[in-house]
């Protein structure tokens, strides 16, 4: 008796555990089943990430492994992280091995920076001789003890390392990675692979104390040509193939996520850093893995670059309706985009928030610049153009549908990369700190180290301008004809203002080495932590980010087992307009009856000119966009609320479908906000809502019931007795309210109206006889 007491003790002390993580888990975040996730070790009761005292929005650093300083250029390294200013670390990057594992190559050489480097006599990098590994690793686990707050997670991929990875000879071995992890040669998922890197990932946050992992896939996407072009051998064959793969990989990796949570009793994180370029994201169909995500890092920088000859902003905030490339692509030309610029951050933001709250995406700024030399037009450079002068020597994957850019060379591009035969890549990057002393006219002491003469001097003057819509700095100079697009502390004071003003859930930043300070004994700026300051300083005391997705709808109190989702997109390129299915499905056992009205939020990241070719009457019932139009310093709504009825003679019974072919131009995710209209109630969705009550639909009073299920007709015209007049006092139409009977249903008109009841959308069903 004792021990059968003991248990039920022990079993009610489980479920309470049980109840009060599902008040902490994020809405909208995917639970796998029969999974007592501890989600209260990472999220408070409203479903906020707990992210220290000092924190009310993420900081997210990414490190990156390569800048240990064994190879003669300046080193950053972990201690030189700002601990106390950041909320987040990504490591960047593990790679996916010839078994399909999560890997960061040979862990006991004493030269990989991640497992077997050290520093000796470098204060504050002496390894801990307690753990079975060196390099950044140990010193990671060192500083998570003494900064407890700080959240670590590996990040697999990027854009050299999403099909492939380089060996210890520093070759790129192309195995596919991703693409072929997920994706079998005959366009199957392989899900073999999957679980492999799925169980891999696993054994390697235990073993190395990382709380999650971050995907840096570059790109699932379907837009041919999309991702680095060493990569098209495995990409360009599978495009139409990618998105399902990716989506399968994403599902096991939360589900199996889940599982270690449970077994180790901590919540274990799945990020990713996602693009934001309408175009790519036009290929990644309805983006419904964001439903696996704790949260989202969008890549709000690489917005304009020397992929292509258009001269502008890396990270505007803003739309500014000057976008060169925007113009000649006829995007603010033609009538359905809505006037809608899409490179820059609010867009992205806007496009998530169709699908997520605020509070689960993160917004990148880039520590570095972009840049083209050779510029033609403009005003001091911007939105002017840079071909390179052969374009016969394109890099590949440019050059094909523009002509390719004229990127920066020599001291305009301090952090470049490297051709296959060695030769500069001209891009014009450069760490924030080296443009900082461009703008100063400073030879920064460091050049050497990037193999400059000791005697390089600057040519020209490199003048800051700023631009007051896109918030966004950059240098000119004259001389040389070179445009570096740039942040300082003025853009990154604006969008973490941004961040605050939107909910959002915080920054990500590419990367930490990249960030400056003023080193007042070398009279120069160099690698420190300006920009970052300016975030902390910002997010200390800012409110709590936002936690509810569809803030534009009262929450329901009962759901209805309708569940949704977007089907039978084409490959990228050729969907255009959008137009995917809209698959209503009914999960549940009671019949969804004809008449039924369904509405639900389509982000204005895409223009209200969104329509249907199903007969369901599919209207704008409320237009988001902007009221001068277009999105120029901004969007100012979140939602357009989009609305269709199923016919009266429409029922959908348990197990039924209905299938709405949508049209739309700009790409958004998977909506939210779904309310089903039945008589005069309105019911979430259990999709969206899987704790609240299932509605009863065939009982209690609708309406115009009397309590019973029964429907009251009295004093209701059967139709064609139409309830109003025209002019000459002949009855022919119905009024907005008015009630009418027909075929055994009662139906409520939705505006004036002639039609048929049932027939189209102006009218809803009321109650079934």
């Amino acid at each position: 008796m004792i021990r059968q007491l003991l248990l039920v003790a022990l079993a009610a002390i489980s479920n309470v555990t049980q109840a009060n993580d599902e008040n902490c888990k994020p809405s909208g975040l995917y639970s796998t089943p029969d999974t007592p996730v501890p989600y209260c070790s990472v999220y408070d009761q409203d479903g906020r990430e707990q992210l220290g005292t000092e924190h009310q929005r993420r900081i997210i650093g990414y490190f990156t492994s390569w800048r240990h300083g064994k190879n003669g250029q300046p080193s950053y390294l972990v201690k030189d992280i700002p601990w106390q200013k950041i909320t987040h670390i990504n490591y960047a990057f593990a790679h996916i091995d010839n078994n399909y594992r999560l890997s960061i190559g040979n862990v006991a050489n004493p030269e990989n920076p991640a497992t077997g480097m050290t520093w000796p006599g470098v204060s504050g990098a002496e390894m801990d001789p307690a753990l079975p590994y060196q390099g950044h690793f140990n010193l990671l686990t060192q500083y998570k003890r003494q900064y407890p707050h700080v959240k670590t997670l590996i990040s697999v991929g990027g854009w050299a390392e999403t099909g492939g990875f380089f060996n210890e000879q520093g070759e790129r071995i192309a195995n596919g990675g991703f693409y072929s992890m997920t994706t079998n040669a005959d366009g199957s998922i392989n899900e073999i692979g999957i679980q492999a890197f799925s169980e891999s990932t696993i054994e390697f946050l235990r073993r190395y104390n990382f709380d999650g992992v971050d995907i840096d896939y570059e790109y699932p996407s379907s837009m041919q040509g999309a991702g680095n072009p060493d990569d098209y051998g495995f990409s360009d064959a599978q495009r139409k193939n990618l998105w399902r793969s990716y989506q399968a990989l994403m599902k096991s990796l939360r589900q199996t996520l889940d599982r270690a949570s449970v077994e180790d009793g901590k919540h274990y994180l799945l990020t990713i850093a996602s693009p934001s370029s309408a175009y790519l994201l036009r290929g990644m169909e309805d983006f419904d893995v964001v439903q696996y995500l704790d949260f989202v890092n969008i890549m709000s920088y690489d917005l304009h670059g020397a992929w292509n000859h258009y001269v502008g902003h890396n990270a505007a905030l803003y739309d500014t309706g000057d976008d060169l490339e925007l113009q000649e692509g006829k995007v603010y030309s033609t009538p359905q985009y809505g006037n809608i610029g899409y490179l820059n951050t609010d867009w992205a933001v806007h496009y998530f928030r169709g699908a997520i709250a605020a509070g689960r995406i993160n917004i990148g700024v880039p520590y570095y610049t972009r840049g083209w030399q050779n510029v033609q037009g403009g005003t001091h450079g911007l939105w002017g153009k840079a071909a390179l002068p052969s374009q016969s020597d394109c890099a590949p994957g440019t050059g094909i549908s523009t002509p390719c850019g004229y990127g920066a060379l020599g001291l305009n591009n301090l952090w470049h990369d490297k051709d296959t035969n060695g030769a500069e890549i001209g891009a014009g990057s450069n760490p924030m700190w080296h443009a900082k002393n461009l703008q100063q006219g400073i030879v920064g002491s460091y050049l050497t180290a990037y193999g400059f003469p000791a005697d390089a001097q600057l040519a020209g003057d490199y003048q800051r301008y700023y631009d007051d819509i896109a918030q966004a700095p950059w240098l000119w100079n004259a001389e040389q004809k070179v445009f570096l697009s740039t942040e300082d502390e003025q853009s990154m004071a604006a969008k973490v203002q941004y961040v605050i003003d939107q909910g959002v859930g915080g920054i990500m930043f590419w990367e930490l080495a990249g960030d400056y300070d003023w080193l007042p004994g070398r009279q120069e700026y160099f690698i420190g932590d300006s920009l970052t300051t300016t975030a902390y300083n910002a997010f200390r005391d800012a409110t709590p980010y936002e936690v509810v997705a569809a803030d534009n709808v009262e929450l329901p109190q009962q759901v209805v087992s309708l569940s949704y989702d977007f089907v039978g997109y084409k490959v990228g390129d050729n969907n255009y307009p959008l137009n995917p299915t809209l698959r209503l499905s009914n999960s549940g056992e009671q019949t969804i009856p004809g008449g039924t009205q369904v509405e639900f939020n389509m982000p204005t990241a895409t223009s209200s000119v969104i329509n249907d070719q199903s007969g369901m009457g599919l209207t704008v019932v409320s237009d988001g966009s902007n009221a001068a139009g277009g999105n120029q310093g901004g969007l100012e709504n979140n939602f357009h609320r989009v609305r269709l009825t199923l016919p009266g003679w429409k029922t959908l019974a348990a197990g039924d479908s209905v299938d709405i072919t949508m049209n739309y131009y700009l790409p958004v995710p998977l909506p939210n906000g779904m309310r089903v209209l039945v008589g005069d109630h309105a019911y979430g969705t259990r999709q969206e809502y899987p704790l609240l009550p299932i509605a009863d639909l065939n009982g209690g009073d609708d309406g115009d019931g009397n309590g019973d299920g029964s429907c009251n007709v009295d004093g209701i015209p059967a139709y064609p007795n139409w309830p109003q007049n025209d002019w000459s006092g002949k009855p022919n139409h119905a009024a907005t309210g008015d009630k009418m009977l027909h075929e055994g249903v009662i139906y409520q008109a939705n505006w004036w109206t002639q039609s048929e009841p049932g027939s189209d959308g102006s009218w809803k069903m009321v109650c079934k006889l």
